[in-house]
């Protein structure tokens, strides 16, 4: 696996790690970092960047590489340790009742369950002596979240590539793979014969049927994308940038650490 990494896939996934690591400043000396591992390929090629990256870095940090088991079947939980053994992955596991919890849960269970479950990775990261989270989010997520936030929100914004958490003072939240596209990660976890979890939610095992992803507004957008791109390659990139190269002289209203403006605020006293 490492060897993969350091020559066949060294500048699609290798140097761009590295590259959003300078370019965002993700990473400072003696950072204790907690690698969220949720069982997908993501999160996993992740995992293995940061322990090439912890071995040969300049800058001294140390990563625990951090699992949260919220009530994982059987088979999806020893696929994850398997994966773990196979990629040489020293994962700490912890368990939580998370799934229990939202199973009755009518309205937006996913989204409850989401902000539970990075809840508990902040506190166990914290009684680790981590002041870092670090989430496998990708290059395609960014493009994807800033269309959905204007198609299906009503609002221009981004996925960052790294934030303070409102909840735990003094933590981060950090998204290394933030230059790194999807395809490049499945081309590595096919070339490499690796198999990942899906979707390992227990009240939507079929979630990764066709059928099912059909509803999902992400998948909606990845082929809007994937249309739009047809007749203009550049695309992806020109959406990655547009949150880069925002003119807030040619902008109606916006918001800044909570508080509405509008250009209507200093109109007239230009």
């Amino acid at each position: 696996m490492e060897e993969s990494l350091q020559k066949r896939f060294r500048t699609t996934l290798r140097s761009k790690f590295t590259k959003a690591i300078k370019q965002y400043r993700l990473i400072r000396e003696g950072d204790r970092i907690a690698v969220c591992i949720s069982g997908g390929k993501d999160s996993m090629l992740m995992a293995k960047l940061f322990q090439e990256l912890e071995r040969h870095s300049e800058i001294p940090f140390h990563a625990e590489y951090l699992v949260m088991d919220p009530g994982y079947s059987p088979a999806n939980r020893a696929l994850i340790e398997e994966n773990a053994r196979r990629l040489g992955v020293p994962i700490k596991i912890f368990e939580s009742d998370i799934f229990e919890s939202v199973t009755h849960i009518e309205s937006s269970p996913c989204y409850l369950c989401a902000r539970m479950r990075r809840g508990h990775l902040y506190t166990f990261a914290k009684e680790l002596g981590c002041n870092k989270i670090a989430l496998g989010h990708h290059y395609d997520d960014v493009i994807e979240t800033i269309l959905m936030g204007m198609l299906y929100g009503a609002q221009i914004q981004t996925m960052m590539p790294k934030l303070w958490s409102t909840n735990f003072p003094g933590m981060e939240l950090i998204r290394p793979l933030y230059l790194i596209r999807e395809e490049d990660i499945k081309r590595w976890r096919d070339e490499n014969g690796l198999r990942f979890l899906q979707c390992a939610c227990k009240f939507t095992e079929s979630c990764a049927r066709e059928d099912e992803e059909s509803k999902s507004k992400r998948l909606e957008v990845k082929r809007l994308i994937a249309k739009l791109k047809e007749d203009n390659p550049e695309v992806e990139a020109h959406i990655f940038k547009s949150v880069e190269n925002v003119c807030l002289d040619t902008v109606i209203g916006y918001k800044q650490n909570g508080k509405k403006h509008h250009f209507l605020d200093t109109y007239e006293t230009q």
